[in-house]
């Protein structure tokens, strides 16, 4: 089992930057596909970013292509989203999600089986 702990969410005018961190704690954490995911008041829970256990493969929902990168530390047990050129439709709760059953890197939440609280990421026009 492992758990997750987001951090780095808050306010910010579009245009700008904030980087979210998840720290996670149990089993090693090289072994995790590790994914990001965000929910939109209203909405549904949908894909943002994923990363291959050694970090060296990525993937990348289309709204968010060019402007935000995912990036692993698996010496810190630590994954990270930096999000850049925010836009208001970038608000949203967003969730850190791990699994270690499958070997690729997977974008669907139900192919996740650990997942964060949330921290919460709010971008004023």
């Amino acid at each position: 089992q492992v758990q997750l702990v987001e951090s780095g969410g808050g306010l910010v005018q579009a245009g700008g930057s904030l980087r979210l961190s998840c720290a996670a704690s149990g089993r090693t954490f090289s072994s995790y596909v590790m994914g990001w995911f965000r929910q939109a008041p209203g909405k549904e829970r949908q894909f943002v970013a994923a990363i291959s256990r050694s970090g060296g493969i990525t993937e990348y929902a289309d709204s968010v292509k060019g402007r935000f990168t995912i990036s692993r530390d698996n010496a810190k047990n630590t994954v990270y989203l930096q999000m850049d050129n925010l836009r208001p439709e970038d608000t949203a709760v967003y969730y850190c999600a791990a699994d270690f059953r499958y070997g690729n890197i997977r974008v669907a939440t139900y192919e996740y089986m650990y997942w964060g609280q949330g921290t919460r990421v709010t971008v004023s026009s």
